[in-house]
């Protein structure tokens, strides 16, 4: 059997690095729904100039997103709303991840760092993180978390 019988395809996003990210709306809301079961989430942009659509390189990627989520019976549930950037230092994707609200957010680079949003200390995990620090890991693997890894 030939070799490239034992792979799968690259899919579609991937095959083509300048389409890398045609629509990366689309791939945000599906890792976050994957992530955070059972709920759905929509992403939208938070700064009007920017664009969602095809980015003309994966080391271009500097964008503010929010991730509004419903119930599968399609119920907003505002406390769970997350907000969610994704940026390049270097090579390196990190990630930046919080609720809307006063709960502590997520920086994510080479390992997740949970920090007190008013005062940038670092804390503690709080009891529903698991899945954000997940959805951070899962981000940084579809859009390329470091190239010398």
């Amino acid at each position: 059997m030939p070799s490239s019988d034992l792979h799968a395809p690259e899919p579609g996003w991937l095959a083509d690095q300048d389409s890398a990210n045609t629509d990366l709306s689309q791939l945000v809301a599906a890792a976050a729904d994957l992530c955070r079961k059972p709920w759905r989430h929509a992403v939208i942009c938070a700064s009007p100039a920017q664009s969602l659509g095809k980015l003309a390189h994966l080391d271009e990627l500097d964008c503010d997103l929010r991730l509004e989520v419903r119930t599968p019976t399609g119920e907003r549930l505002l406390e769970q709303d997350l907000e969610l950037e994704l940026y390049r230092s270097g090579r390196d994707l990190n990630v930046t991840l919080g609720w809307c609200d006063e709960r502590p957010l997520l920086w994510h680079g080479h390992h997740p760092v949970w920090m007190d949003g008013s005062t940038g200390e670092r804390c503690e995990r709080p009891l529903d993180g698991l899945p954000l620090e997940a959805l951070a890991r899962r981000l940084r693997a579809l859009l390329g978390g470091s190239s010398g890894c």
